[in-house]
This record gives C-alpha cells, sequence and structure tokens, in this order.
C-alpha cells in the first residue's frame, strides 16, 4: 500500500456503512481505499494520531495524513470512485454545517433503516485482502 492511499474507518457492526464499503469497493477498481472497522485496534491507532471529536456515528477517511469526516470524508471518497461518482465532490463547495447536517439526519436513522449486526461482519475472502484489521 501506498503512503498517500486513502483509508476508510467505518462502524463495522452498521449494515448501512459494511454495505457502502462493498460499494466503494466494487467502483475501486485500483485499489486505492484500505478498510478497517471503527472498533478495531488499527482503527484505534489511527485515530490516536489525528485530532479529530470521537464521534462513533461517521465514516473517517484516513489520506495525505489527513484526517476527514462526515461529508468531507464521503465525498472525498467519492472523488477516488470510478464511473460519474467523482462528480459528487462538487458537493464539498456547499457548507459544510449544511452538507454534515443531511450526512447526521442519515446517520441517525441508519440503525433503524437498515439494522446493525451484533458484531463486525467478516468481508469476503476478496475484499479482506485490502483490510487492515478486523475487530
Amino acid at each position: 500500500m501506498r503512503p498517500d492511499n486513502g483509508i476508510i474507518l467505518f462502524d463495522g457492526v452498521c449494515n448501512f456503512c459494511n454495505a457502502t464499503v462493498r460499494f466503494v469497493w466494487a467502483r475501486d477498481p485500483k485499489g486505492y481505499f484500505r478498510f478497517a472497522p471503527l472498533q478495531s485496534a488499527t482503527a484505534e491507532t489511527l485515530l490516536a494520531a489525528h485530532p479529530l471529536p470521537r464521534n462513533g456515528d461517521t465514516v473517517v477517511l484516513i489520506q495525505n495524513g489527513r484526517a476527514y469526516q462526515k461529508s468531507a470524508a464521503a465525498l472525498r471518497i467519492a472523488r477516488q470512485l470510478s464511473g460519474l461518482w467523482p462528480l459528487m465532490a462538487c458537493f464539498l463547495l456547499v457548507p459544510r454545517p449544511l452538507r454534515d447536517a443531511v450526512y447526521d439526519f442519515i446517520g441517525r436513522r441508519r440503525y433503524r433503516w437498515f439494522g446493525r449486526s451484533e458484531q463486525c461482519q467478516l468481508p469476503s475472502a476478496e475484499l479482506r485482502r485490502r483490510f487492515l484489521d478486523t475487530a
């Protein structure tokens, strides 16, 4: 893995978050992203190195030595995907409080809408190669 590759930290017990990891993986043919559940030791170590509010309700992207969360992370992830997904980065022009309000609206309801697992789901063998750690 190159040091400037993106690392996505996600809620490993959230069904929506796990589906999002599979979505990103399928649209990342160059293997730019690596993944780790927020519940893992790897995520704990990475988060300790970045001054972010501790919030289990958000995706975190670590890229080029910086950490992004909420809508900034999601839109920067979209920027790296194949297809038309990079066009979503234009929403980075929208003020962060508005973007994050939409992100938080979905985040607060994700367990109700999509469910959750009692433990982190194990990825497929092919996807597992892109994981830094499993909890």
